[in-house]
């Protein structure tokens, strides 16, 4: 039964990585949603099944939860982990493809992280600019030094443990169990398999912290009232070796990961475009996390510490910040009218 469980999270790592951390709380979830992001739409343009791509963001958590964000950047540590996974399922990718779909999902021709269009600015029409995509020799020898250099610093951090035991298959065994609810089969297994995958997404890290027939039963339950399906009136879920608190933990865990979603991307665009008024969207960088730390007063270097000013740096005056982005504003509305 060891091939059905995962390592869990220990309690003390949970609060070390939020208490103890390099980056405030807001900075970290930040981070992990946009480069959880990035993982899964490389996998998608790799050609991946979903079992491999759940896998690299689980190891990607993983790694995490023991190493500082800020030690490589967050687009080399997502592409090593779907490269490691990749490599130790039957569906290898060349490092060389690796480069070619992150340069193009880290281009301005790429739509990944493309400002949330509305009803007063309609999304523009996207570009395909091959120059914007296109990998020079020395740039991918740069890349695909760095992509070794941060897979070996994975499988060190992990002890080299890539096991992932994913609930994905428990889901539709249960459901099976379950005769789907006396609902349509496709309908809840869809249903169960996106609260399965948009969990890999949660802050609160549920794959690290539950065991995969945990996270089946809570998704189960879940799309089960999203589908208006009859549940049984027991405490089926006990069949399934998962108590009540745990599950109410998880079902609230994965409902709430939408509304969080959506504030995490007003957050990464805001911190985009502060860093560079001329770029909107795209995938967060260290550059851009720094910036933030820098006008919020805050220091940070390769995994040290913030909530301390830097000796080197001179501090930030808030009143004149404030005054600055007064301006600025003003400069806008005067602007558009």
């Amino acid at each position: 039964m060891s091939h059905m469980i995962n390592p869990l999270a220990t309690p003390e790592q949970l609060y070390q990585r939020r208490s103890f951390g390099a980056l405030p709380t807001e900075l970290q979830d930040a981070i992990f949603f946009s480069t959880q992001c990035l993982t899964q739409a490389a996998g998608l343009l790799l050609q991946l099944p979903q079992s491999v791509t759940a896998q690299a963001n689980v190891l990607l958590a993983r790694y995490w939860l023991v190493e500082p964000m800020m030690s490589y950047e967050f687009s080399d540590i997502s592409a090593a982990s779907v490269y490691l996974t990749a490599k130790l399922s039957p569906y290898p990718r060349s490092p060389r493809d690796v480069a070619l779909v992150y340069n193009y999902l880290l281009s301005p021709s790429s739509t990944f992280f493309s400002p949330v269009p509305s009803e007063e600015s309609p999304p523009p029409p996207p570009s395909n600019i091959p120059s914007d995509y296109y990998l020079p020799e020395h740039l991918y020898n740069s890349f695909h030094t760095r992509l070794l250099k941060c897979e070996a610093r994975i499988l060190y951090s992990l002890s080299f443990d890539t096991h992932v035991s994913l609930p994905h298959p428990l889901a539709i065994t249960y459901l099976q169990a379950l005769d789907f609810l006396n609902t349509s089969k496709s309908t809840i297994s869809k249903r169960t398999l996106a609260y399965l995958n948009t969990a890999l997404l949660s802050p609160q890290m549920l794959y690290l912290t539950s065991q995969p027939n945990a996270l089946a039963v809570a998704a189960i339950y879940n799309a089960a009232k999203d589908v208006g399906a009859k549940m049984p009136e027991c405490e089926w879920w006990e069949v399934f070796d998962v108590d009540r608190e745990e599950l109410g933990f998880l079902v609230v865990g994965m409902r709430s990961v939408e509304g969080w979603g959506r504030k995490m991307r007003e957050d990464v665009e805001r911190m985009r475009a502060e860093t560079d008024r001329d770029k909107r969207g795209g995938m967060i960088t260290r550059r851009d996390v720094e910036g933030e730390l820098r006008r919020r007063g805050l220091s940070v270097g390769n995994g040290g510490h913030t909530g301390e000013r830097s000796s080197e740096e001179e501090p930030v005056d808030m009143e004149a910040e404030m005054a600055r982005r007064m301006d600025e504003k003003m400069a806008e509305i005067e602007g558009s009218a």
